[in-house]
């Protein structure tokens, strides 16, 4: 078994969980309140930013070639494609470029990418490729399953159609093959991978909630 789906059967509970979490059923039956949606929009839009830069440092501390390439051109796709989408689904909501940057991280958001970040930083690039591997090996997953949800176009098609397109596929196998190279190069950083890899998920489950919710700081 590869060791992504290794990592994959153990965070099972937790893809499930975020399966059946409210923002994700009514996002698929186009019923999510509005506003939940453009909360998530402005603190995704912060999130991927550092999103990339963990990317962006792996790929500095890879070894070889194909390995920092693929790195480096899924931290571009990130900032050139995925971050655009999320201007353009804002501007529909009258959020502009200079609101994005402007928002203020919530709780939950801060934690994930404080967590990413302190990954990228002092951790090996094992635990960078299982911290990173739930993040987009989840959206497909999730954009699928609210695609057979989906029983007709709505407003929240186009998020759908981004995270089952045949763009973000090939994103999440070159993802999923950097976890799978390192699960072969480094057996002995196995359970440091899995535990990097279960904090990421555990995160991304309440980044749903946070959404959901509009979670704030309470002061």
């Amino acid at each position: 078994m590869a060791f992504s789906d290794r990592l994959l059967e153990a965070g099972d509970h937790l893809w499930e969980a975020q399966k059946e979490h409210p923002f994700v059923v009514e996002l698929a039956e186009g019923t999510l309140d509005e506003s939940a949606f453009q909360y998530w929009i402005e603190q995704d839009y912060r999130y991927l930013l550092d999103y990339a830069r963990l990317f962006a440092i792996a790929g500095a501390k890879a070894r070889d070639e194909g390995t920092m390439t693929d790195l480096l051109s899924v931290a571009h796709s990130t900032l050139s494609h995925e971050m655009e989408l999320h201007r353009e689904f804002a501007a529909d909501y009258g959020v502009s470029r200079e609101d994005l940057e402007g928002v203020r991280k919530a709780p939950t958001c801060e934690a994930y990418t404080n967590f990413l970040i302190r990954t990228a930083y002092e951790g090996s690039l094992a635990e960078i490729s299982a911290a990173l591997f739930p993040c987009g090996q989840g959206f497909l997953d999730i954009g699928e399953h609210t695609a057979e949800l989906a029983t007709e176009e709505h407003r929240y098609t186009p998020w759908i159609e981004t995270y089952t397109s045949d763009e973000f596929r090939d994103v999440v196998g070159l993802m999923r093959g950097f976890v799978d190279r390192c699960g072969e190069r480094y057996p002995g950083e196995h359970d440091a991978m899995r535990e990097a890899f279960l904090t990421s998920a555990r995160l991304e489950y309440r980044f749903w909630e946070m959404a959901y919710t509009r979670e704030d700081w309470g002061v």
